[in-house]
């Protein structure tokens, strides 16, 4: 609880866009009915077997509004450290379980106390609680006695993955089934709890292939097709070099200047990252001895940073991508730097001691930043005021707009191409273009986003009236809008 207080009063830091706000109206929908999100294109990732249920949960409490948003990114990340803590204590007891999860939990936390960087772990649903569908099968795998019941829970959970993030089919699904072969060699056995797990892990692929299938067929979503392509060789050194820039970002060893503890900071995410690079080296070393928890997280770090650095993934700030590597290599660390027990009583005080104040003071820092404004409070004041509805805004303005509004207003994305009004492709309701069932009057311009007075205007005409608040301009008309915003051409389509 007291991890789920710091991490809410954190997400107020960030400043809600409209992916997130998106991915709120989806899962009000769900929450009224439309469970299979009938008529909404999504982009490459869905997050539809677990984000979206969650923020559905957060607005059973809080409705449809941006507590709801916030509320629901730090449960999703309360889980994830949750499950890396589970996985750090493993067969360890007293004193030492107490500092392994202390060291989990600042790695983890480190990162929140960068300005920038805070958005891959309590922004918008992007990957990092992919993490979640990766640990708990690592988790159920661990055990010295598998029940029957684990290969196929273990086949549920990752088919539940894939299809709300592909990521887990090229990072979980190998790297288990590699272990899974490999203590079937060493035991010279077939028929082994190993060889029902890697049976039900490869049958997980085809079983979410299946599940998509059947969800297309009853009408469900659409989705925007993951870029699964392999970058020319020729770029695999540069996005060697980026995957090395977005590790420092993702584990907060790239703080600017003039956060507090600027330096303190940089220098504990440093550390982080090299101590989670040195528990990665020392699973290989003593590969044969390793837990199986312990194999499964070194894969999956290898797999997650070889998909990086051989696909076309790679940007400067991208580190959103490869948010799994964080939970995972704070477990590695956490299992490197403390012992599985700690006889003297000393010792043992001094390091829970250290590992508590490592895990304290980057979460009281970042309680000290200041809550980020929503920008579009002043426009929905000035709508209201003027009994305005429906109208078109930008794609970054719209969404945010509709949720902050709890969706008394409705701001619905379009795109100005070739002098003509599109609709837009990517995370957006194909309803909402529906000249019969909502009548658009106004267009909301924001003033640091690129779709301008003079644009509309040539789309749409001259307005009837023109209002001004800070940083927006609404054009409001006579007619419906919607009966010149055309059907824009989709990209790949899954």
């Amino acid at each position: 609880m007291a991890l789920l207080a710091f991490f809410v009063r954190i997400s107020l830091n960030f400043p809600l866009n409209s992916d997130e706000s998106n991915n709120a109206l989806q899962a009000w929908d769900m929450l009224h009915g439309n469970v299979l999100l009938h008529g909404w294109i999504l982009g490459d990732v869905t997050f539809y077997t677990f984000e979206l249920p969650v923020i559905a949960l957060t607005e059973v409490f809080f409705g449809l509004s941006h507590l709801s948003s916030y509320v629901a990114s730090s449960l999703v990340y309360l889980i994830v450290v949750a499950l890396a803590v589970a996985l750090a204590v493993r067969r360890s007891d007293g004193a030492a379980r107490l500092a392994r999860c202390g060291v989990a939990v600042a790695i983890l936390a480190i990162p929140l106390a960068v300005p920038y960087g805070l958005w891959v772990e309590l922004g918008p649903p992007d990957h990092m609680g992919t993490s979640a569908f990766i640990l708990v099968s690592f988790l159920l795998i661990d055990r010295d006695r598998v029940p029957r019941y684990t290969a196929p829970l273990v086949g549920v959970i990752l088919c539940a993955g894939q299809l709300s993030d592909v990521t887990v089919r090229y990072v979980a699904v190998p790297a288990i089934i590699l272990v899974s072969l490999y203590h079937m060699a060493v035991e010279r056995r077939i028929r082994t709890a190993d060889g029902a797990i890697a049976l039900a892990t490869a049958a997980s692929v085809p079983a979410e292939i299946i599940v998509r299938a059947v969800l297309r067929h009853l009408g469900a979503y659409q989705m925007i097709e993951p870029d699964t392509g392999l970058a020319p060789p020729g770029k695999w050194a540069h996005n060697a070099r980026l995957a090395w820039d977005v590790l420092r970002w993702l584990f907060g060893a790239d703080t600017a200047p003039g956060t507090p503890l600027h330096g303190a900071l940089t220098i504990a995410g440093l550390i982080a990252l090299f101590v989670a690079a040195a528990g990665l080296v020392a699973v290989a070393v003593r590969w044969r001895t390793a837990s199986r928890a312990d194999q499964l997280l070194a894969l999956a770090i290898v797999f997650m940073l070889g998909a990086y650095v051989f696909s076309n993934l790679p940007t400067p700030t991208n580190s959103h991508e490869i948010a799994v590597v964080l939970p995972a290599g704070a477990v590695l660390a956490a299992r490197l730097l403390v012992p599985a027990r700690i006889k003297s009583r000393f010792t043992a005080g001094a390091v829970v001691t250290v590992a508590a104040a490592a895990a304290l003071v980057p979460l009281i820092t970042a309680c000290t930043f200041p809550r980020a404004a929503q920008r579009s409070d002043d426009l929905i004041t000035w709508l209201q005021a003027h009994h305005l509805k429906y109208g078109l805004a930008g794609y970054w303005s719209a969404g945010v707009t509709t949720e902050n509004a709890g969706g008394k207003i409705q701001l619905f994305p379009f795109a100005i191409k070739a002098k003509k009004a599109e609709t837009y492709d990517w995370e957006t309701n194909t309803a909402w273009y529906d000249a019969s069932r909502y009548d658009a009057n106004f267009v909301a311009i924001e003033a640091k986003f690129p779709i301008t007075k003079a644009q509309a205007e040539r789309v749409f005409g001259k307005p009837a009236a023109i209002g001004e608040v800070p940083g927006w301009t609404i054009l409001v008309y006579h007619h419906n809008l919607l009966t010149k915003v055309k059907p824009a051409p989709l990209p790949r389509m899954d």
